[in-house]
């Protein structure tokens, strides 16, 4: 009998296609939680791959903060329309209009935080029972010992003390009513798989993946994008730089980083010889030692 041998890659897509079948099984309203970053759009081909030629069995969701970067919301708009799928979007605005959050205030101010309220009332108000996202372990600590099926309370709470074992690749979508489950697909990628995909693919990203001269000042030792977004004043020195964004959000905490590479083998290059994950250009996760544990406690992505 012939042997049927997958390089890595071919096994990071099965396993990935494998959670998105078990998500369009075991849920009546899946969600795919995109956010314009490589992560969402990898998933987004893993749909393509699972689910073509029929429709996708669910929506795509973005929660819209308004500080986006234009070329996110621009590739998102193209993307879906190539698509033809439904695209649901929660605006934060929204939720500052209705008085359910309120805007910070202060230099270091950001939307970032505010999404979670948008994204359980949207949640709550489109009765989705699993939303798929493209988190991965290799990221952050707190995303590397959460469950790939996540299930959160009636509240869109974690509790890290009861997550539910995953053996032998079966997974547990039971959930009562008014929980739901956050699925992470990609968990077990890191962010070099990411891009080797892409690269192998032959994937489209927002063009701010990749190095172009931009305005930036210098806020908190990152280097961050010169936006109406930013409350700067006299202190902030605006440079143009050469620079590329190894993860895309909000504006206000996402920074870019110094680079040349324009090509996606030269990024391939580049991120196999940096010693700082890409979470490390994002502002939100300084906040404390456990930002983003406390931020999925309280219904974060």
């Amino acid at each position: 009998m012939s042997k049927y041998n997958l390089d890595y890659l071919d096994e990071l897509e099965a396993e990935a296609i494998h959670i998105l079948r078990e998500v369009a099984g075991q849920f009546e309203k899946p969600a795919l939680l995109f956010s314009g970053g490589k992560d969402s759009i990898t998933l987004v081909r893993l749909a393509e791959k699972a689910f073509r030629p029929g429709k996708f069995p669910f929506p795509l969701v973005h929660i819209d903060t308004g500080h986006n970067f234009e070329e996110t919301i621009t590739y998102r708009d193209k993307m879906v329309e190539r698509l033809g799928e439904k695209l649901i979007v929660g605006y934060v605005q929204d939720s500052i209009n209705e008085g359910k959050v309120i805007e910070q205030k202060g230099k270091n101010a950001s939307r970032n935080s505010l999404q979670t309220v948008t994204l359980l009332d949207t949640i709550a108000k489109h009765g989705f029972d699993a939303c798929i996202g493209g988190a991965r372990r290799d990221e952050e600590k707190a995303r590397a010992k959460e469950r790939i099926f996540s299930v959160r309370d009636e509240f869109g709470q974690w509790d890290p003390k009861r997550q539910r074992p995953e053996l032998w690749n079966i997974y547990n979508g039971r959930i009562h009513k008014g929980e739901n489950v956050r699925v992470f697909p990609i968990s077990n990628w890191t962010e070099l798989d990411v891009w080797n995909y892409i690269r192998r693919e032959k994937m489209d990203l927002p063009s701010i993946y990749f190095a172009h001269k931009r305005d930036t000042i210098t806020r908190n030792g990152q280097l961050m994008a010169a936006s109406p977004f930013l409350n700067m004043d006299d202190a902030d020195v605006v440079t143009n730089r050469m620079v590329r964004f190894r993860t895309v959000g909000d504006m206000s905490c996402t920074a870019a980083v110094e680079s040349e590479a324009d090509q996606i083998d030269d990024i391939i290059e580049e991120i196999s010889a940096s010693k700082i994950s890409e979470r490390g250009a994002r502002l939100d996760d300084k906040v404390s030692e456990a930002a983003m544990e406390d931020r999925k406690k309280g219904g974060y992505f």
